[in-house]
């Protein structure tokens, strides 16, 4: 019945209830007649570009059934329905979705052939919308469906459109490859650490100032996807080294982005972390000589008594040196000597800690009666969780400062970051610091603790340090 199927053909050419039965008709016998396959798709390819909007619903949707029985289509088919991904209309858009999907049930591997072949050669917009239903849909899928062979072919594909990616093609595609098995063994997330290091080019000199490779930005965004793969099995030694030899000695050049985020604090965060699972004194070194910059000495010290009226106090940067002081912690561990084996680098240490310790301490003690009592709802308000951060952070600070303070210096405290979610609420931030500690300070307040209500009045009222949260406590000299 070829001339039936050929008279069924060029019914898309026919009126509007001809071409929805001929679209029906097409997929229904397109297996009994292979020698019509190429001139039964360009048929249903016109019936996916009618101008009805029902028409090419009803083709979109008939396409997979073309593949049901025929597999050698399946890339082709992928590729056309691929490129309908740039559909506007979202009824339109949304057949296109369940055809592929259909589509991946009946063979994982060809539609994925056909997808990246418009990934790698489409225009821009159907690339963004590939990569996008990609991203969205494999998972929804499952290993059921992507079976190890598909996983193989999608892993090779994604390396290719690695080679030139933006920032968000770029994560997209690591987030693919992250669900693969690259992520869920050593080897494979060794991998994905070295493609990561690819595209930071680390192996190239940084330089803050170039505008055009973006590459803080480029720094920043690859290595948040590299820190899940870190262990003690996947070292992290290429990127600290690079942080040490590289980034940090030209740390003053980063400036801040246009939308007012701070990349200096980024990187300072992501330097904090890495420590966890890489050991060498030259990097202790490295935090050190970074950490002092933001541990400044008293303006007594640095001026002379005609100068010190009208200097203002040192900024004290908390956040930065969070960072900095974790970094430095976690790396004593390895080198718990370097301290101690100049002492007057060890003097000069202590003297800075102390200096910043008296500081801390009145502003922790600040947060505490800013937040002593407020109830869940009320420690959600914006500013209540600023300061709730503000307190986590002065609170990690100090405790490092304590450590530090040992003789000879001890490395055994553990915190938890200020940035990193907590199993525990909100409400414990406020309560977690009112055990009993010695300040690490040669005064004594006690006086004023037995008295606070007769003396409060004669005391100058507390001015909190300058730093990354002073301009959003201002008013505690209220309190």
């Amino acid at each position: 019945h070829e001339a039936e199927y050929l008279e069924i053909l060029t019914a898309v050419k026919g009126s509007s209830k001809e071409k929805r039965l001929a679209s029906q008709f097409i997929a229904r016998f397109f297996k009994h007649f292979p020698t019509l396959a190429d001139q039964a798709i360009e048929a249903q390819l016109d019936l996916c570009e009618d101008e009805d909007v029902a028409i090419r619903k009803q083709a979109i949707k008939d396409l997979p059934s073309l593949c049901k029985d025929n597999k050698e289509h399946t890339q082709k088919i992928a590729d056309i329905l691929a490129q309908l991904l740039q559909a506007e209309d979202n009824a339109e858009l949304s057949v296109v979705h369940n055809s592929l999907m259909t589509l991946f049930k009946s063979d994982a591997k060809g539609t994925l052939g056909g997808i990246f072949s418009q990934i790698l050669s489409g225009d821009d917009l159907i690339r963004e919308r590939c990569i996008k239903f990609l991203t969205v849909k494999i998972k929804a899928l499952g290993h059921d469906v992507i079976t190890k062979d598909a996983e193989e072919h999608l892993i090779s594909e994604c390396k290719k459109v690695l080679q030139d990616v933006t920032a968000d093609e770029f994560h997209n595609i690591m987030e693919l490859l992250g669900w693969t098995r690259l992520g869920h063994s050593v080897t494979g997330q060794q991998e994905l650490v070295d493609i990561v290091a690819e595209q930071a080019e680390i192996n190239q000199n940084f330089d803050p100032k170039d505008v055009e490779n973006d590459n803080v930005d480029r720094l920043i965004q690859c290595v948040k996807h590299a820190l899940p793969y870190f262990s003690s099995q996947v070292d992290s030694a290429r990127f600290v080294a690079y942080m040490c030899e590289q980034v940090l000695p030209q740390f003053d050049e980063i400036s801040s982005n246009e939308d007012g985020a701070d990349p200096q604090l980024e990187i300072l965060k992501l330097f904090a972390e890495f420590h966890c699972f890489y050991d060498a004194c030259w990097a202790f070194s490295a935090s050190l000589q970074q950490a002092v910059l933001y541990l400044p000495l008293p303006v007594a010290l640095t001026l002379g008594d005609s100068e010190k009226t009208n200097q203002d106090e040192p900024r004290l940067e908390f956040s930065y040196v969070e960072c900095l002081m974790y970094a430095f912690h976690r790396l004593g561990r390895q080198c718990p000597d370097f301290l101690t084996k100049d002492a007057d680098r060890m003097k000069d240490f202590r003297f800075r800690l102390q200096y910043f310790a008296r500081g801390i301490q009145g502003y922790i003690k600040k947060l505490r009666e800013a937040l002593q009592g407020k109830t869940a709802d009320e420690l959600k308000t914006e500013e209540n969780k600023i300061k709730v951060v503000a307190l986590k952070t002065t609170s990690n600070i100090n405790t490092l400062i304590k450590d530090l303070f040992h003789s000879p210096p001890s490395y055994k405290s553990i915190i938890s970051l200020s940035w990193k979610p907590t199993a525990g609420s909100a409400k414990d931030g406020p309560s977690a610091g009112h055990k009993r500690h010695t300040p690490i300070t040669y005064s004594s307040d006690s006086a004023a603790n037995k008295h606070p209500k007769t003396d409060k009045s004669q005391r100058e009222i507390y001015q909190p340090p300058s730093g990354k949260y002073s301009n959003k406590v201002s008013s505690y000299g209220k309190f």
